[in-house]
């Protein structure tokens, strides 16, 4: 009989995305490109390095992505692990519909996530080969991972 793979709840992972998951796009420079630039949508949890494997357990249930070191050069800070989704199949197939269905409870990364699949669809339709269309990802990503300041 084979092993089965250790998993974590659906809930489990909406509540370690809400206080340690970040939906990101990275725009880059690049001549193979007509618009002159690539976008890249990524899905991250970091964790500390004594926490790898609960995010082995993420990757699993989620069934995408990768599990990496990431070195901390910071002063008190320990060496962390990032779990990874890059695959821009995965993120559509997998990541968006998760989230989905099994909604963050933070407003912040609510808020994130929607402005994260609102690119993804430009993206899916091919806007992102267009200088108009990356600039409209520029904007909309600019209104992603605010820190904001809390009232006193």
């Amino acid at each position: 009989m084979g092993r089965t793979k250790p998993i974590v709840s659906y809930d489990y992972i909406v509540g370690l995305t809400d206080g340690e998951g970040c939906f990101y796009v990275n725009i880059s420079k690049s001549n193979s490109y007509k618009a002159g630039y690539v976008i890249h949508l990524h899905f991250h949890i970091k964790m500390q390095e004594k926490d790898k494997p609960l995010l082995e357990k993420v990757k699993n249930t989620l069934n995408c992505g990768a599990v990496y070191f990431q070195k901390e050069a910071r002063v008190n800070h320990c060496q962390c692990y990032r779990y990874t989704v890059s695959s821009y199949k995965d993120i559509l197939e997998t990541i968006i519909p998760f989230f989905q269905k099994y909604p963050l409870q933070s407003i912040s990364k609510q808020e994130n996530f929607k402005l994260f699949c609102k690119i993804a669809k430009l993206v899916k339709k091919g806007k992102h080969l267009s200088k108009e269309g990356v600039e409209k990802i520029r904007i909309i990503k600019s209104n992603m991972n605010k820190k904001t300041i809390g009232l006193a």
